[in-house]
């Protein structure tokens, strides 16, 4: 360890609120699997060496002669110890506060928030929030951390000690070598851990893919001590190479899931995975997974989110955001590039005709993966669809290139349902189609009971017609690229000029045309009392419960998008709706009969009614309980 504690006063901190509760929730909600703790600071180590040979492209000087970067890791049975040495980057003082001391990332009060107290469902949102040093106080009840920055005076170590109630000393001290020494102090109750045979199991079932090696003093048995003890030699215990580079005949499943938690920071297992060397015109190694959960900064755009870079086996970046498109943001993993020069930075990954043809072939295999999950195992799709169906929908409008393969992996709920599944494929829809229609109906709400009560459900229900219904954010975007499937058009519900003539039998047709004459007079009142309120008035036969509906232009926004954009503080267009009137309604024909006093009144409540079922928001709420409350009273 080479390591003196400097006369330096030592200083207490307090550590962050949310450190307190994660530490408190990390003790008790990993106990059953605190053989965790050395994988996450065998990673932690692996990252540490990664940062520094990354560095050191462009400063050798960091390498301070000794280029031969490692992880050792050794106990200690007097003294109750276990030590995880690396020689990697190594932490300044401010790094050290800042690192281990303080959660530095956004969704922090969000993920306190959906703790449950089910310790099975809380260990995954701990492995999501990335925080594995504070898995040491699982089985540690003291945990110290000397580390010195790469390029620094041996003086200038720091001494970092905390035993997880609350606070933290930091001290200056002495370190003859760079990078980082975790020393943990075991609780009284982890004996089985100080044994090498323990620990050399430990890290070959979850650190063996770490393509450093991790090296522990050989062992043999001693006969009068009846114990194995420990030699000068040092022996490498993994296999140390990079596990994307193994063929993939020799990769078992388990060390496939053990890799991703390791550059996921997940302790569940991935949902699905690809491992693929592309060789052509760009050279490169993909292993790519798909978690089984949503992280919670998935909606922050200002987090960095990607796939782990090498250049030739070199770790070069975190988060490498610019090798896949952003709605495949949540897909985790490692692409090695045989042909990006080393010092290869952000702004280069933007312009590189190389980079373009990785983000192509790795969204491509993606897409493949998914085909695969959604055609032969259903279950892990829905589970799939549930955390990043959502995301998936961002596609259509990013890749027009693979339109057409990512509208065959969308799933809507529909009036088939009866419920907010989303299990609803457009293939699924056209093979129901009726026969005789040609486009694919839907309907969008703010949620999926305004959808699923649409006034504009009514005639396609009692036809026994499927509309999808759609009522999260992202859906009204998705539909401005996504106009038609497989030729068939898809067609709002709340568009006028819906065209059921195909669908309507000859009687249908020719009461259509009746109402329409006979009605005439009506539908002029009401153009004349509504005004510029409204873009017209017609009579509708799409209405069976409903007395009136309200319509926008098929080229015009819809009235929910036009609600989110108001919602968001944009500016959105004046579009005035056109009100649609159900003839056989008995509302309508009690209007039809009101004498001029009473006509605006009942036509202003109409609109408003159709407004208010059509989820929108009245200008005039006060007016509109007036108007009702006078009509009430005189119908009283």
């Amino acid at each position: 360890m080479n390591e003196t504690v400097s006369s330096t006063p030592s200083e207490t901190l307090g550590f962050q609120a949310e450190v307190k509760q994660l530490l408190h929730l990390m003790i008790h909600s990993l106990y059953s699997n605190k053989e965790i703790f050395l994988r996450e600071l065998v990673s932690n180590a692996s990252d540490a060496c990664d940062k520094l040979r990354f560095e050191a492209i462009d400063n050798a000087a960091l390498l301070e002669g000794d280029g031969e970067l490692a992880i050792r890791v050794d106990y200690d049975k007097a003294a109750r110890t276990i030590t995880i040495s690396d020689n990697g980057i190594g932490l300044t003082r401010d790094e050290a506060i800042a690192n281990l001391g303080t959660i530095a990332r956004s969704g922090t009060k969000e993920f306190f928030s959906k703790l449950t107290g089910d310790k099975q469902k809380d260990a995954q949102l701990i492995g999501q929030f990335g925080v594995g040093f504070y898995s040491s106080f699982i089985v540690a009840d003291k945990v110290t951390v000397i580390t010195r920055r790469a390029g620094t005076p041996a003086e200038d170590a720091v001494r970092w000690e905390s035993d997880g109630q609350g606070e933290f000393t930091i001290a200056a001290a002495d370190k003859a070598t760079r990078g980082t020494d975790v020393i943990l102090h075991l609780r009284a109750d982890e004996d089985e851990l100080l044994s090498g045979w323990k620990l050399r199991e430990i890290l070959r079932r979850y650190s063996d893919h770490i393509s450093l090696p991790i090296r522990m003093a050989k062992e043999e048995w001693d006969a009068e001590k009846n114990e194995q003890v420990k030699k000068e030699e040092l022996e490498t215990v993994n296999q140390a190479n990079a596990l994307w580079t193994r063929a993939k005949g020799d990769i078992t499943d388990e060390q496939y899931k053990e890799f991703y938690k390791h550059v996921a920071h997940d302790y569940d297992d991935p949902l699905a995975w690809t491992h693929n060397r592309v060789e052509g015109r760009s050279e490169y190694t993909q292993l790519l997974y798909v978690p089984k959960h949503a992280p919670m900064d998935m909606w922050d755009r200002d987090g960095r989110r990607g796939v782990k870079l090498y250049v030739k086996r070199v770790f070069i970046m975190d988060d490498a955001e610019q090798l896949l498109p952003s709605y495949l943001r949540f897909v985790r993993g490692v692409i090695d590039s045989a042909d990006l020069p080393l010092n290869v930075s952000r702004e280069i990954l933007q312009e590189s005709r190389d980079v373009r043809a990785i983000r192509e072939g790795s969204a491509k295999r993606i897409l493949s993966l998914l085909e695969d999950m959604a055609e032969n195992r259903k279950d892990d799709y829905v589970t799939f669809w549930n955390e990043f169906g959502q995301v998936l929908k961002e596609g259509t409008g990013e890749d027009s290139s693979n339109l057409e393969r990512i509208a065959k992996l969308l799933r809507f709920a529909s009036t088939n349902a009866g419920d907010d599944t989303q299990s609803v494929s457009l293939a699924d829809y056209v093979s129901r189609m009726k026969e005789g229609q040609d486009k694919i109906y839907y309907v969008t709400g703010e949620s999926y009971a305004a959808a699923s009560n649409s006034p504009h459900l009514e005639i396609f229900r009692k036809k026994g017609i499927e509309v999808l219904l759609l009522w999260e954010r992202v859906d009204e975007w998705m539909l401005s690229y996504l106009r038609e499937f497989e030729g068939k058009s898809l067609v709002s519900v709340a568009k006028g000029g819906l065209d059921l003539d195909a669908l309507a039998d000859e009687e249908e047709k020719k009461r259509q045309a009746d109402v329409q004459e006979e009605f005439k007079p009506l539908v002029e009142r009401l153009k004349t009392a509504l005004g510029d309120k409204v873009a017209d008035v017609r009579v509708t036969l799409r209405l069976v419960d409903s007395p009136a509906c309200v319509v926008v232009g098929q080229n015009d926004l819809s009235p929910n998008l036009l609600r989110m954009l108001k919602a968001a503080g944009q500016q959105a267009p004046d579009v005035k709706p056109t009100l649609e009137i159900n003839p056989e309604h008995a509302l309508v024909q009690r209007i039809r009969d009101a004498g001029d006093g009473d006509f605006s009144q009942w036509a202003e409540l109409l609109l408003d009614q159709a407004m208010l079922a059509e989820g929108g928001q009245l200008s005039d709420p006060a007016g509109f309980v007036k108007r009702l409350n006078a009509l009430l009273l005189k119908a009283a």
